[in-house]
């Protein structure tokens, strides 16, 4: 496996497709996911003549499953480590959901310097927790949900999890099995601890601060039937933030866009890249 080793001894898994000349398009997967959820635009990317890389994030996939450190300032600051031991610059970074949240503070710690673009697709930010002064976001009650489901019998809370995540409740959606039966997969692969962790993670940090530093041209992209990170917490209040940044919007579409959506996914990423 192919791997780097970080500054506390965790091993992160990475997959680094298409020529190492090229300029890299990074992918930072959602919860409880792992790099195989970007399998497809990998491929895409790197036939369009990009460098695609994606990462298992600690205590995901395949990469160490450690104890503590399951926090979204340290999933940033593997992400620097692996940019960093890579050297890599002129750095595309597109997060999904938690990878958004990722690569939101990746910016916010560590700055653009080796950064070209951005793209947030489903993305966590800036808040998704409901507070006094976040009165659009979602209450705790929702997240306590999640930790509950995900303790008591994980296997079948994320086999669940598959019906909103990618809009199958919907009238007219037509199920995959075979996306519901990777996305548990790919789960299961995860350990428990990390997983807990990182639903705190995503769901409370504020990343307000961080989408403030952004200074480099952004993409924000949501649907707006999302059930997982409703887009008015997200997307909508992210472009009030980041200055210049080019919205799009789904109509229709679920928190699984980038597979229920892939061809139009891959075609408006591409254009954006390419602008």
């Amino acid at each position: 496996m192919t791997t780097i080793t970080t500054r506390d001894g965790t091993r992160i898994f990475y997959n680094d497709w298409g020529s190492k000349d090229a300029q890299p398009i990074i992918f930072s997967h959602g919860w409880p996911l792992s790099a195989d959820a970007w399998d497809a635009q990998m491929v895409f990317f790197a036939d369009q003549g990009f460098r695609t890389i994606a990462h298992d994030r600690r205590s995901h996939g395949r990469s160490d499953q450690v104890w503590d450190n399951n926090t979204m300032d340290q999933y940033a600051d593997d992400l620097a480590e692996l940019i960093e031991q890579l050297d890599l610059h002129d750095v595309i970074l597109v997060g999904h959901s938690t990878g958004g949240g990722e690569v939101t503070r990746y910016i916010g710690r560590h700055g653009t310097a080796r950064v070209a673009k951005i793209g947030l697709i489903g993305a966590v930010p800036p808040l998704m927790l409901k507070t006094e002064a976040n009165p659009i976001g979602l209450p705790i009650e929702v997240f306590d949900g999640i930790r509950k489901g995900t303790f008591d019998n994980r296997s079948q809370f994320f086999k669940d999890l598959t019906i909103p995540f990618y809009g199958y409740n919907r009238d007219g959606a037509v199920i995959s099995e075979g996306i519901r039966d990777d996305f548990w997969r790919q789960g299961m692969m995860g350990g428990l601890k990390g997983q807990l962790d990182s639903i705190r993670a995503f769901s409370e940090s504020d990343f307000h601060d961080d989408l403030a530093k952004f200074d480099v041209p952004t993409l924000i992209l949501h649907g707006d039937d999302d059930q997982i990170v409703p887009i008015g917490a997200a997307a909508l209040s992210t472009i009030k933030i980041v200055k210049h940044a080019i919205l799009k919007v789904y109509e229709g579409a679920d928190h699984g866009l980038t597979q229920t959506h892939q061809d139009r996914f891959n075609a408006d990423l591409l254009d954006f890249i390419n602008a």
